[in-house]
């Protein structure tokens, strides 16, 4: 890897008249994100101008999120998707609470720190302002990042959780939904899955079928999502990626957010639950659906 042959690279591609979109694609989508921050700072260096400024300047619609995408840092993605989706026109919920929900403690708290600086406000502010109720008490407490990661499963707790979880919806008039989210929200993964068994023996029913007879809206989609990350996040993205094609119009957003930010994480997992839930290969999928330089690029983190 050379970061100085690859900024030449580029700048030959966006030099003179017309813009080598193929050789862009083939020059970003061979390199990692580190690489492309690398890239980035060479362009700057031996040619004096600045990388992003050039491709915004050459590229244009999807295929231009795509690239800028590729080019960000992985944690500033995160960052300007969050503030896309709470200070956009609307708010896009959905985006919330697929990174809140799917990152890490240490992804999250980079996130946090790093929103900080970029805004000067706190995310947590800005989810406060910008949602209500208990949806916004489920986004606050996925954003502190303060899930327990250990491995540890302890039975009785387990026990208790269920039957806890069972008592606040299914077995009461209305629902206690401040129980669902301390339990699904704070504990780790074993644990959770553990309760999650038991739950059904006691209530005879998966616990995503009463988080969907129970709840409605957002905080429904937030809680399942919960639960899905919990037991397979690359099924989880795969359900993603399938609902913002399937249908009538794509939802650019989604499916531009989670081919960039899962590219170098869990795309070969993704495209082995996709293909097992759906039928239908990814690649096949994204072929079907999408045109163009934006299809080559997305085709091109998919891999395969």
């Amino acid at each position: 890897f050379s970061a100085e042959q690859e900024a030449q690279a580029l700048r030959k591609a966006m030099k003179g008249f017309g813009t080598d979109e193929d050789a862009i694609i083939e020059t970003l989508t061979k390199l990692n994100v580190s690489q492309r921050q690398q890239v980035l700072i060479t362009y700057k260096s031996t040619i004096g101008r600045d990388l992003i400024d050039d491709l915004k300047s050459e590229l244009s619609g999807n295929f231009e999120r795509v690239i800028i995408g590729l080019m960000t840092p992985t944690t500033m993605y995160d960052v300007h998707e969050l503030r896309r989706a709470l200070k956009g026109a609307g708010t896009d919920e959905g985006c919330l609470i697929e990174i809140l929900a799917s990152r890490t403690n240490a992804e999250i708290r980079h996130i946090n720190e790093n929103y900080k600086l970029q805004y000067g406000s706190t995310l947590e502010d800005d989810i406060v302002s910008d949602t209500s109720s208990m949806f916004r008490r489920v986004l606050v407490s996925l954003a502190t990042g303060n899930r327990d990661e250990g491995t540890f499963v302890d039975e009785a707790l387990a026990q208790q959780d269920a039957q806890c979880l069972y008592e606040a919806g299914e077995k009461k008039w209305g629902t206690d939904e401040v129980q669902f989210m301390s339990i699904l929200c704070t504990r780790n993964r074993c644990h959770l899955l553990r309760v999650f068994d038991v739950y059904r023996v006691i209530a005879n029913k998966d616990i995503t079928d009463s988080i969907k007879s129970e709840m409605s809206g957002d905080l429904e989609d937030a809680l399942l999502a919960v639960v899905k990350c919990m037991r397979n996040k690359p099924a989880y993205f795969a359900e993603r990626l399938y609902k913002s094609m399937k249908g009538l119009g794509t939802d650019d957003s989604t499916l531009i957010r989670v081919m960039v930010s899962r590219a170098e994480i869990d795309m070969l997992y993704i495209r082995r639950e996709f293909l097992a839930m759906y039928g239908k290969s990814l690649h096949s999928f994204i072929k079907g659906d999408c045109s163009g330089d934006y299809r080559k690029v997305l085709l091109r983190l998919c891999g395969g």
